[in-house]
């Protein structure tokens, strides 16, 4: 077939907006986390999107997306990618080259994704160890059950552009890799300030990654096509609605409104329209969005009652706006779209919606267990966490060698003259080399 250079643009500019959003996220989580863990933060990022690219030209590419049975693609039939060599189009008129390219990115941050839960306290050769593993074990294999020809997408479960192939895939993984690692020092017991240092960092990255959303939801749509249009407006209004019902939980429960506030329900709206965009109307994205802006932020709250040191809330946004995302098609699906089906809401019975759960199900438990024996194999062979005195201190120092703030007195030291600070006994905050904690 020949190319359709119209829907051919779109997915070539749709692949470009899924990867801004990896360095977006490595300013929404770098902001989010300690002054002294930023460029750790950055880093696990930045690894992510060069091994995830790698691996999925090797053979991701193959298990994700080539022809084979229940379960993974044939690895042999397209090693390194030799299917793109073909320059023809698909049945939509895009080239597979283009196709590859934007499936590679989705793998790219859905592994980075995880790095969140660990904040502070993973060790980064750990880290690539995981995301080497876990990609090619997880992420592969069930981007290929959900849009492949796996045995989810035989059963006809629905997800768009990733809600349980993505989101609950990479919250589950979180949670087992959290609890792995552990928690970090202090954080129990409230001795540590782990609020978010830089509000701004985190305000543009919550803006690429909603920009680079349009993308990742409109360009699942494979078309420049009215799927595609409403799978971008559905991304823009389930998003706003998430905004102002987390607001309103935050006022509810004496919150005063914040900009990490709306900032996650950024996050929560844009996650749980991922598996609903093109299925449900503006009116169901509105439903999408506002339940998900209401339960994420009591969601968030569990890790204190349950224990586990989940660091930027992987779990409580990506987890659990994903899963419910995917329930809601159940729920709102309309046969218009391209669902092809009506949700239980519209008439549709309730047949859907347990496809939906029990597909989400099978996809959080799978990656869960995967990434925990991953992860226990890590911790009792290489080490999968930093010491002590190395995170008291800063990871950041530890790991890299550098620093993201470069301090007046640091620099005055260089020179080897002595600051007020150095003669001076003194419990202010101001003198910490830390900036001031928000």
């Amino acid at each position: 077939m020949d190319i359709d250079t119209g829907s051919n643009a779109w997915i070539l500019i749709s692949a470009a907006l899924v990867l801004l959003m990896t360095p977006g996220l490595a300013l929404f989580y770098g902001g989010l986390t300690r002054a002294k863990s930023v460029v750790n933060m950055m880093m696990k990022c930045l690894a992510a999107l060069g091994i995830v690219t790698i691996s999925w030209t090797l053979l991701g590419a193959s298990l994700a997306e080539g022809d084979g049975g229940m379960f993974f693609g044939d690895l042999s039939s397209g090693f390194g990618l030799r299917g793109v060599m073909d320059l023809s189009a698909d049945d939509a008129g895009v080239s597979d080259g283009a196709m590859s390219s934007f499936a590679m990115m989705f793998a790219i941050i859905t592994v980075a994704l995880i790095a969140g839960a660990v904040a502070d306290r993973m060790k980064f050769s750990a880290w690539i160890l995981f995301t080497i593993v876990w990609s090619i074990l997880v992420y592969y294999p069930v981007a290929y059950w959900v849009w492949g020809d796996g045995f989810l997408a035989e059963w006809g479960v629905l997800d768009f552009a990733g809600g349980a192939a993505v989101h609950v895939n990479a919250g589950a993984a979180a949670l087992a890799l959290a609890v792995v690692v552990g928690r970090r020092i202090g954080w129990r017991e409230k001795n540590g300030n782990f609020a978010p240092h830089n509000l701004p960092m985190v305000l543009l990255g919550t803006g690429l990654l909603w920009f680079g959303w349009f993308g990742f939801n409109a360009g699942s749509a494979f078309a420049s096509n009215a799927i595609a249009g409403l799978a971008m407006l559905n991304t823009q209004v389930a998003t706003a609605a998430a905004i102002l019902a987390w607001l309103a939980v935050d006022r509810m429960r004496g919150v005063k409104p914040s900009i990490i506030g709306a900032c996650s329900g950024v996050i929560a709206g844009l996650v749980a329209i991922t598996p609903a965009a093109g299925y449900v109307s503006p009116l169901g994205a509105i439903g999408v969005g506002a339940v998900a802006g209401a339960i994420c932020p009591l969601a968030v709250g569990l890790k204190e009652k349950l224990g586990y040191d989940d660091s930027l809330d992987v779990v409580g946004l990506h987890m659990v706006a994903g899963f419910w995302g995917s329930i809601a098609v159940g729920l709102f699906a309309v046969k218009e779209t391209e669902a092809g089906v009506n949700g239980l809401f519209y008439g549709g019975g309730a047949s859907l919606l347990g496809l939906q759960t029990a597909g989400t199900a099978i996809v959080a438990v799978y990656s869960f267990g995967v990434a925990l024996l991953i992860g226990l194999a890590l911790k009792f062979t290489v080490g999968i966490r930093v010491s002590k005195e190395e995170e008291l201190a800063g990871i950041d120092s530890a790991e890299h060698g550098e620093t993201s703030y470069v301090f007046p007195e640091d620099l005055v030291r260089d020179k080897g003259v002595s600051t007020l600070a150095d003669s001076t006994e003194s419990s202010d905050d101001s003198s910490s080399k830390e900036p001031a904690q928000v």
